[in-house]
C-alpha cells in the first residue's frame, strides 16, 4: 500500500480498482488462437463497470494482515473472473433470463447464447490460470483448492441450484434456515473466500484468519439479504438490472419469509456481527491510519445503505 498519511478510504478503493482493472485488461489480451468474438464477449463482461468488491476484499485482507498486495493481484483477478462467469451463466434464458446487467445488455443479448456460455467457460478456466501464476507452487495449489471449493457444487454452484429450484416449492416447505443456507453458498462463499485468499497470500496468523473468515461469513450473508431487498425496493435504473424477479418467479428470499421490515432487521443484525468480527484488528491494529481496516468498516456502513 502507498504510504500516505492523508490517504482516505475512497482514494484507497479507487487505487485498488485501478490496479484490478489494469490487471484484468492485461490478463485478457489473448493471442491469435482466441477467436475475436470470444475475446470480445469475455472482455465485455469482465471489464464492464462494477464494484470490484471481491477483488478489493482479496487485496484489502492481504494488506490488513501485513502482506504485499502486489503478490495478491492474480488471486484478485481470479475471484473477479469467477464472479463474472457466474453472472454470465446466471443471466442466460435457462436460468434467470435477464436482459440487463450493470445497465448494459447481458452477454447473451449483446452476442448470443453459445458465445455467452463459452465466454463463461473461458473465464472459469482463466481464473485458475491466474492462480497458477502465484509462487511458490505450494501456495498456488492451496489457493486453487480454496477457490475451487468456493465455486463448486457444495458452495456457489450448489447454492445457485437450490435457488433455482426453490421456485418449484411452496413457501410452506421452506424456512429462514434453508434460505440462509442457500445464500451462504450462492453469494457468501465467494466473498468469504476472497478474504481467505488474501489471508493465505499474506501468511496471516491463525487469529487473523479466524477474524476475517467470520467477517466474510456475516458480510457475505448480509450482502445477499440486501440484494433480496433491492429486488423489492430498488430502482431499476440505479441498480442496472431488471427487478421484482424473485416475486415474479416465486423464489424464496428474505423479504418473502420475513417481510421487508423483517429482512431489514435481519440485515442490520448480520452487519453488526460482521462489524464486531473486526474487533481483533481494532485491538491489535489501531484503526487510526489503518486504511485496510477502515475500508472493511466502511464496506459494512455502505452495505447498510446499499442502492445498487
Amino acid at each position: 500500500m502507498n504510504e500516505k498519511t492523508s490517504f482516505t478510504v475512497p482514494q484507497y478503493t479507487d487505487e485498488l480498482c485501478c490496479v484490478i482493472n489494469t490487471a484484468l485488461d492485461e490478463a485478457t489480451q489473448f493471442d491469435v488462437d482466441c477467436p475475436v468474438r470470444l475475446r470480445e464477449a469475455i472482455r465485455y463482461s469482465l471489464l464492464a463497470s462494477g464494484k470490484r468488491l471481491r477483488p478489493i476484499l482479496v487485496l484489502t485482507a492481504c494488506e490488513l494482515c501485513g502482506g504485499d498486495r502486489q503478490k495478491a493481484i492474480p488471486a484478485a483477478c481470479a475471484v473477479e473472473m469467477i464472479h463474472a462467469y457466474s453472472l454470465i451463466h446466471d443471466d442466460l434464458p435457462a436460468i434467470d433470463n435477464d436482459d440487463l446487467r450493470r445497465g448494459l445488455p447481458t452477454c447473451h443479448k449483446k452476442f448470443d447464447e453459445p458465445t455467452a456460455i463459452l465466454a463463461g467457460d473461458a473465464l472459469l478456466a482463466l481464473s485458475f490460470e491466474m492462480l497458477g501464476n502465484l509462487t511458490p507452487l505450494e501456495l498456488a495449489g492451496r489457493c486453487c483448492k480454496e477457490l475451487a471449493v468456493a465455486a463448486g457444487p457444495c458452495r456457489l454452484v450448489g447454492g445457485q441450484m437450490d435457488d433455482i429450484y426453490s421456485s418449484n416449492n411452496s413457501i410452506e416447505s421452506g424456512s429462514i434456515q434453508i434460505i440462509e443456507h442457500i445464500h451462504r453458498r450462492k453469494t457468501g462463499a465467494l466473498i468469504r473466500t476472497s478474504l481467505r485468499l488474501g489471508c493465505l497470500l499474506a501468511g496471516a496468523s491463525e487469529k487473523q484468519q479466524i477474524a476475517l473468515d467470520e467477517f466474510g461469513t456475516y458480510f457475505g450473508l448480509a450482502f445477499q439479504i440486501t440484494d433480496d431487498l433491492l429486488d423489492v425496493l430498488g430502482n431499476e435504473q440505479t441498480v442496472g438490472k431488471r427487478l421484482r424477479k424473485d416475486t415474479e418467479n416465486d423464489k424464496w428470499s428474505y423479504p418473502r419469509f420475513l417481510g421487508v421490515d423483517g429482512a431489514k432487521r435481519e440485515a442490520e443484525q448480520t452487519l453488526k456481527l460482521a462489524e464486531h468480527s473486526l474487533e481483533y484488528f481494532r485491538n491489535n491494529n489501531p484503526a487510526q491510519n489503518n486504511i485496510p481496516l477502515q475500508t472493511l468498516d466502511n464496506m459494512v456502513k455502505h452495505l447498510a445503505l446499499r442502492e445498487k
